[in-house]
């Protein structure tokens, strides 16, 4: 797919497939260590980010099947922030996670793929933000996605960096 300098709708579904596929292979060979690692009390842990990941796609899923299917229906919501607690983040199987991301992603690049150029610029209600459109909620899907993305990075190699001090001391 070549994308057309314009082509919001192109840009959107592009970063959806590429940075959903990114995310989910930083987690490969990670040790159960590295992922329940938080680098400060306030933040997340890489397995955290992954469940959060998860539910951020659920909410957004059915955000965009309500607003392809019933467009005068008030789009569906929840206090994403509090899911960590809620859900328990820390001791979820994270091969059950990044299988349950793959496959909510499939099901949104599947819905998003089947609308019509018309469909992406239907407005909707949300609770707290008034009206938005479906290429909207994408476009925020995909800039979640580049923002985790750089997160997990991160992550990662200050976790690389201190595991390189660790060896250097022996």
């Amino acid at each position: 797919m070549q994308l057309e300098e314009r082509d919001s709708a192109g840009w959107a579904m592009k970063a959806l497939r590429e940075a959903g596929g990114s995310l989910v292979s930083e987690f490969a060979g990670l040790d159960e260590t590295a992922l329940r690692h938080r680098p400060a009390e306030d933040e997340l842990s890489l397995k955290e980010i992954a469940a959060h990941l998860r539910d951020a796609e659920e909410l957004a899923l059915r955000q965009l099947t309500v607003a392809s299917e019933e467009p005068d229906k008030r789009l569906p919501v929840w206090d994403i922030d509090v899911l960590p607690f809620e859900r328990d983040y820390r001791n979820v199987d994270l091969e059950g996670v990044l299988s349950e991301v793959r496959n909510l992603r499939s099901q949104t690049t599947m819905l998003l793929w089947m609308l019509r150029d018309w469909d992406w610029r239907r407005e909707v209600t949300h609770p707290y933000r008034g009206q938005i459109t479906i290429e909207m909620i994408a476009r925020e899907l995909a800039q979640h996605d580049l923002e985790h993305l750089w997160q997990v990075r991160r992550l990662k190699q200050a976790l690389a960096e201190a595991a390189d001090d660790g060896d250097d001391r022996r």
